[in-house]
């Protein structure tokens, strides 16, 4: 009996032990779960006040508050041309940049006609490097530039492994994603610096938040853009220039190299123009956003699942478009 009850004594003293470090675990992890979940809710109600209260503020607001001209780069296709559009739209004047001279022309006489603005065109190819510049440059010694819209971007043909993608491919990528955005900045914000107003918007991509196999320069650019942004954000924010770090997901385009089904749905994947009208009603409003009411929530999501799930999600789809890319050459 005294063995028993030794052990019994002993049972219990471990019971007490271990419940006293349970409920230290519980409460820890109540704790954990009220933060995440409080975090969550304030994201989704900041959401929903970024994405629809702006929309509903008068539409002369980003001429009013920063100038008559706007400049916009890529602006011949995708979201550039969607945002050269929906800047018109407001009466902004219009400094378009694109390698494409007659798609250049033929949107500079369609935009003049339909929204009674002045456009302004130049030729130029990002890809060549340092040489591109003193043109545009010269071309702009006159002009008081209130937005800069960063749109020229490479895109990848499709998913591949780093060592299948061509050295001319990755100089494009590095010169024209990046450098581009780095010199067309130089280039305007020290009159913004001087009025004391302006706005500069990034393209980077929703892709940005976590490593994405077999897009690693591509993506890795994108994440460069929006550092870049965040920074110059707080460098310049005090001198009055808002820096926005636009983070898109899938955008339908006539121009997409390659699908990855989110085309049947257009909530997921929507037009550039109905992309842009709402990501322009952000501008000023915030510094880093998807843009997209639907590229919110995707975005959301993205940032709290582990980085493994996204790897592995990302892998086999970039597989399914890769094979299907191959096929068809």
């Amino acid at each position: 009996m005294a063995a028993v009850d030794s052990f019994q004594l002993l049972y219990w003293q471990i019971a007490r032990t271990c419940n006293v470090y349970a409920d230290a675990l519980a409460v820890l992890g109540a704790w954990y779960v009220a933060k995440k979940s409080i975090r969550f809710v304030c994201d989704f109600y900041s959401m929903v006040r970024l994405h629809f209260i702006p929309r509903l503020v008068s539409r002369r607001y980003l001429l009013k508050h920063y100038g008559k001209w706007a400049m916009v780069t890529g602006a011949a296709d995708g979201i550039g041309k969607a945002y050269a559009e929906e800047l018109a739209r407001q009466g902004i004047d219009l400094i378009l940049i694109s390698h494409d001279q007659n798609k250049l022309e033929a949107m500079a006489t369609a935009i003049t006609e339909k929204f009674n603005i002045e456009v302004f065109i130049i030729e130029a190819d990002f890809t060549k490097g340092r040489e591109t510049y003193q043109p545009i440059q010269e071309a702009l010694k006159d002009k008081e530039i209130g937005i800069l819209v960063n749109s020229v971007d490479v895109p990848t043909d499709y998913p591949q492994f780093f060592l299948n993608v061509s050295e001319d491919k990755l100089w494009e990528l590095i010169n024209v994603n990046i450098a581009a955005t780095n010199m067309m900045i130089r280039i305007v914000l020290p009159g913004m610096v001087q009025r004391k107003k302006g706005a500069i918007v990034n393209i980077s991509s929703g892709y940005c938040c976590k490593p994405t196999p077999q897009m690693a320069t591509y993506s890795s650019t994108k994440v460069y853009l929006d550092h870049f942004s965040r920074a110059l954000h707080c460098e310049y924010a005090p001198k009055g220039i808002f820096v926005q770090s636009l983070l898109p997901f899938s955008i339908t385009t006539k121009g997409a190299r390659h699908s990855d089904g989110l085309h049947f749905f257009s909530w997921l994947a929507p037009s550039a123009n109905v992309y842009v009208r709402h990501a322009i009603s952000t501008l000023g409003i915030s510094n880093r956003t998807p843009g997209y009411w639907m590229h919110s929530i995707q975005f959301l999501f993205a940032q709290y699942i582990p980085e493994w799930l996204w790897i592995w999600g990302a892998t086999l789809m970039n597989n399914r478009l890769s094979k299907r890319a191959t096929h068809k050459l």
